[in-house]
């Protein structure tokens, strides 16, 4: 039985680690998944379960992003080339504090002040609305009104973005109005089945952000959500696991990052030379295929 459970959270990592990234909503997903592949757990475990998973899927864009993300570095005195050409400055470290023998990125840290800014708006709302969200926000008929309407919205927002070129695409141009705009979006989220990467870049596209940009940005943006809501469900829950739900959250956690690697480095390259009107299709046809089964279950039970 606890073998048949081990292979419930590495399928359940699989589809976090997927739809974390992809504006398709993996809460929606996670929770529609779940009334197939039911995990052996009380509702507040799975609750804490569906949120800490996603931890796995947040630290492969630490891992994958460190060097834009660590703003500090080590200083060592370096030797002039022989040909007597100036070594090439990266960028990230042109204009860096220095205390002793520590350099501090100012670009890095710019970013992280904007990725703050941009973190507020969710951070008050989630913590004032998430105990009446997972009350009575977690349905089916929800879940598939989000996933409609956001499919929607980026099939009508990439259209009008056809024959338009990016105003954004650097974060230099960033102001933190923008990102504070960005944040609210950001809140909207916290419906299932919206997505928060698909929140924000619908947001971001309709402010003029190229498709990259807004993308990368919103994978900074749920680093410190995504700590700050998983360690409020520990909280909640009370940190009493059995040994078999403590390697579940492990094990789930570890497939969610293995699979974000390559869903990130996918979807990276897919924005280069596509829109994201496939992903508002899928969202639409989901949005329907759910209506359908959950009409037909309430209908024959």
């Amino acid at each position: 039985m606890a073998f048949l459970e081990l292979l419930k959270v590495v399928f359940l990592g699989i589809v976090e680690g997927i739809t974390e990234w992809l504006p398709i909503s993996s809460t929606g997903h996670m929770l529609l998944v779940d009334q197939v592949v039911k995990l052996d757990a009380g509702k507040d475990f799975k609750n804490m379960f569906f949120v800490v998973i996603q931890l796995g899927a947040i630290l492969a864009v630490v891992y994958m992003y460190w060097g834009k993300l660590w703003p500090f570095r080590m200083v060592r005195d370096e030797k002039p080339r022989r040909d007597g050409k100036r070594k090439k400055i990266d960028p990230r470290w042109k204009d860096e504090i220095r205390i002793k023998n520590i350099g501090i990125s100012r670009v890095i840290l710019l970013l992280w002040l904007k990725v703050i800014v941009a973190t507020l708006p969710a951070a008050v709302i989630g913590i004032l609305l998430d105990d009446w969200m997972d009350k009575y926000a977690h349905t089916a008929g929800v879940i598939a009104v989000a996933l409609i309407v956001y499919g929607v919205l980026f099939i009508l927002v990439e259209s009008r973005n056809e024959k338009r070129q990016p105003k954004i695409t650097k974060l230099s141009q960033m102001t933190y109005l923008d990102a504070l705009k960005l944040g609210a979006f950001q809140t909207l989220a916290i419906v299932p089945g919206t997505s928060r990467s698909g929140a924000t870049i619908v947001g971001g596209l309709t402010m003029g952000y190229s498709r990259r940009l807004v993308t990368e940005f919103s994978f900074f943006m749920s680093i410190p959500i995504m700590f700050g809501w998983s360690l409020i469900k520990l909280i909640k829950f009370g940190f009493h696991y059995s040994v078999l739900q403590f390697f579940e959250l492990i094990i789930g956690m570890v497939v969610a990052f293995i699979v974000s690697v390559f869903v990130i480095k996918f979807l990276i390259g897919y924005i280069k030379k596509n829109d994201f009107k496939i992903f508002g299709y899928y969202r639409i046809a989901l949005g329907l295929v759910v209506i359908v089964i959950f009409v037909l279950k309430g209908l024959l039970a």
